[in-house]
């Protein structure tokens, strides 16, 4: 399941603390900075979109946590995702991913969503794959390299 976080779930996690009544992985979803970058990143999304960023939860545990990468643009959204290690494997990016296509169909003004996965990230294809995206691309990033450009377009092309 999905849940919107906010400033305060963000800081919490960053302290290394679990917010609101969840409970928290073995290992660390994320190191603190890359925590602070995605806490940073939505604020400024959170100026112009809500929501920004959700907990992927499952039974009552923060496994990780999924974003908008960036202000939408013409109801496109941009996301990305992460599981804590210890919690990988297990289908809980499938299901957030699915919860995530859900909301935005639900949503109006959205009409597609867009992932970008390195190449060699197979477990995160089959993860968007599974969930109806397609790739559609590649492009070059300038901190990531080559990436692979994935769209979902939500059944209203």
């Amino acid at each position: 399941m999905i849940v919107e976080a906010g400033g305060d779930d963000f800081a919490a996690l960053i302290a290394g603390r679990a917010p609101r009544a969840l409970a928290l992985p073995d290992t660390p979803i994320e190191a603190a900075e890359v925590l602070q970058m995605l806490a940073d990143l939505a604020a400024r999304v959170r100026a112009t979109f809500s929501p920004a960023a959700w907990l992927i939860v499952e039974a009552g545990e923060i496994v990780g946590l999924c974003s908008v990468v960036r202000t939408p643009a013409d109801g496109v959204i941009e996301i990305g995702y992460g599981i804590a290690p210890s919690r990988r494997g297990r289908g809980c990016a499938g299901r957030a991913v699915a919860d995530l296509v859900a909301w935005a169909r639900q949503t109006p003004g959205i009409t597609a969503l867009t992932a970008d996965t390195a190449p060699e990230n197979r477990a995160s294809h089959q993860v968007l794959a599974r969930n109806g995206f397609v790739q559609i691309g590649e492009r070059i990033d300038p901190e990531d390299g080559r990436l692979i450009c994935w769209r979902h377009g939500l059944g209203r092309m």
